[in-house]
Parts: C-alpha cells; structure tokens; sequence
C-alpha cells in the first residue's frame, strides 16, 4: 500500500507561517510507509499594483490574529517600509527553482523568514535572488545561485507552478495550508490542528 501526504501552502501565506512549528513536527513524527510532497497553491498570481488599504488592513488583522492564537511572531515594520502587492506566484516559483537544486525546503524557510521576521517584500524577484544568495553562503548548501536565477525565470518552472496550482485546486477546496492524504488513490482531508501535532498524527494514522 502507498500513501502519500500531500501539503498544500504557499510560501508568503500566514496561517502556513503560524502553522509551521507544527508542521515541522508532524513531518518528524509520520510513519516512514508516507511521503510527503509539498504542493504550491499559488495564493495570489502576478501584479505590478499596490495592495488596496483595505486588504493590506485585512491581512495586518490576521497577522494579529495569528500572534493571539498562536504565540507566532511578525515583524509588523512590513507594511511601513514596503509597498504591498496581492502578489505571491514568485515566490511559489522561487521555490520550485531551489527544488531542483533539492533546497525545497530551505527556499521555504528563508522566504518565510525575510517576510515575516525581516520585513522584506518576496513578491520581488530581487528580493528571493538576495535570499537565494543568502543560502548559497550557508553551510551545507548545494544552491547556486545563476541556476536559481535562470531557473526562476523560465518557462519550465512556470508550467510547474500552473501545474502544482492546478492539482491543490483538484485535491482540495479548505485553502492554506491544507494535507491531502493518498492512499492507493482514495482522497482523504486531514484536520489540522494549529497547536498540537499529536491530534494530527493519530488522525493520519487511523485513516491509513
């Protein structure tokens, strides 16, 4: 029998960012029978245009609400020092760039960290180019950086994205971040629970 967990997220989405110490956990803790593949959802497609003031009001309510639940931290200086875009499909490619140099990842963790606890913008390019940098000076690390850069601007990599945003619509309808278990075939929605991996982990073990 095959089982496969799918994790749908997108790497600028909050609630993935909250969820993430859980998340890591879970990941620990899964029968080695399961495979996880990490599926990017494409939250908001590409725009040059400022964020309206009422969503970027709305998203800064769910930072808050995300800190009160969670205890998850956010580097509010964000929205002072950036001009917001609905934008997030660049850094879904960044990410699927540094997948091919097996930095999935890494590419993840660093986006997420430069938005949320360094107030820089990943909906720029030269923003996940200086990441990518960054990671390519740590050690261990397998990620060069011209690839990555050639790699987030080809076409390649954008019919990856199309066909990763295509297949979370397809396994589910419950947004980011969402877990999609496989089994032989049959489609099973995974409950998250935002505090404790444990509630997830029986779940998925009693299903599969």
């Amino acid at each position: 029998m095959s089982s496969k967990l799918y994790y749908i997220y997108d790497p600028m989405c909050s609630w993935c960012w909250g969820y993430r110490p859980v998340w890591d956990l879970l990941q620990q803790h899964l029968p080695t029978s399961i495979d996880v593949e990490y599926v990017a959802g494409g939250l908001a497609a590409d725009s040059d245009s400022a964020m309206p003031m009422a969503q970027q009001q709305m998203i800064q309510n769910h930072w808050r609400t995300i800190e009160q639940k969670l205890g998850t931290r956010f580097n509010h200086d964000f929205w002072r020092v950036n001009t917001p875009r609905r934008s997030t499909y660049s850094a879904c490619r960044a990410v699927i760039a540094a997948d091919k140099q097996s930095c999935q990842k890494a590419m993840i963790d660093a986006i997420q960290r430069a938005y949320y606890l360094r107030a820089l913008n990943p909906s720029d390019v030269d923003v996940l180019i200086s990441v990518a940098k960054e990671l390519s000076e740590q050690t261990p690390s397998t990620l060069d950086v011209a690839q990555f850069i050639i790699d987030i601007n080809s076409q390649e990599t954008n019919n990856e994205l199309a066909k990763q945003v295509s297949l979370a619509r397809e396994l589910t309808q419950q947004g980011f971040p969402s877990l999609v278990l496989d089994i032989d075939g049959v489609i099973e929605q995974i409950p998250l629970d935002y505090s404790d991996y444990k509630t997830t982990l029986a779940y998925i073990q009693q299903v599969s």
